[in-house]
């Protein structure tokens, strides 16, 4: 089996017994009751708070906190946070693995995903990405000044945007270079001095006996085989979202200097997890 993270061999699952159908279809019941009676909420809370606040979002945010917290719970998945998630303004930027890293992010703190315009239009995906807040964006030059515009303003407001620079999802036992693009935006005159970018670590470790890969979501992969497999294991894994120091923009020159940063952060902390565990 090759141990690429875009290889079309994707790894070999853990054979779901007899139980772990019953546990799968238990958890998924649950998990859904939670993720959609959340987001009720969410939208019922939001019709008073957006006449009240606008664009800020000072309650329903922790609504999707406490459904991603509980959803760890629902999936038996350990959750370990590692450092401290900061409280200055600015953005988040880590590792992408699996959909389990929307929950994990989630978790630990208050944040906006950055995602690509497609996603709006997905069915239920992108109905919920609309509802918490998410911030759609094409990638073209053309719009690149408004949507600078765009995060200044949430991010001038305190919201702590979240985006993933490897603009892709890999099997989690390496790091991708991170794309730059993105991180000009900070560069703008009204952010550069007045924002910090926070690279996260996100770790898997798989159930004891699957393979390494196991957590990894990537390529053809389907999400509802995806979603079986990990829900049907009665003995799960775990996660841990190791937070390093944050990064203040105004101290790097220009976005791929300030990208690097972040990207030797997060692959530093892969590789002593690698050897660690072997």
């Amino acid at each position: 089996m090759s141990n690429a993270w875009d290889s079309t061999e994707p790894p070999a699952q853990l054979p779901i017994r007899p139980l772990g159908w019953g546990l799968a279809a238990l958890r998924a019941i649950i998990l859904a009751l939670l993720v959609f009676g959340g987001l009720f909420l969410l939208l019922l809370l939001r019709l008073i708070e957006r006449p009240l606040y606008r664009q800020s979002r000072p309650v329903t945010p922790y609504i999707t906190q406490v459904v991603c917290r509980g959803a760890f719970v629902v999936m038996g998945i350990r959750r370990t946070v590692k450092g401290e998630p900061m409280r200055h303004r600015g953005a988040v930027v880590a590792n992408h693995t699996s959909w389990l890293d929307i929950f994990t992010l989630n978790a630990a703190q208050r944040i906006y995903f950055v995602s690509k315009s497609e996603v709006e239009g997905w069915p239920g995906i992108g109905w919920l990405a609309r509802a918490t807040g998410t911030v759609f964006i094409e990638r073209n030059p053309i719009r690149a000044r408004e949507q600078t515009e765009v995060f200044q303003k949430r991010l001038l407001k305190g919201q702590r945007l979240l985006f993933f620079p490897e603009g892709t999802s890999t099997d989690g036992r390496q790091v991708l270079p991170f794309k730059t693009t993105l991180f000009q935006s900070f560069f703008a005159d009204e952010l550069r001095n007045a924002i910090w970018i926070q690279p996260v670590s996100i770790i898997y470790t798989a159930p004891v006996g699957a393979d390494p890969r196991f957590y990894g979501w990537w390529g053809d992969m389907t999400f509802g085989v995806h979603l079986l497999a990990t829900l049907s294991v009665y003995r799960q894994g775990n996660v841990t979202a190791h937070y390093h120091p944050p990064l203040k923009v105004s101290d790097f020159p220009n976005r791929k200097e300030l990208a690097l940063a972040c990207e030797m952060q997060v692959k530093l902390s892969h590789q002593l997890s690698e050897n660690l565990d072997s």
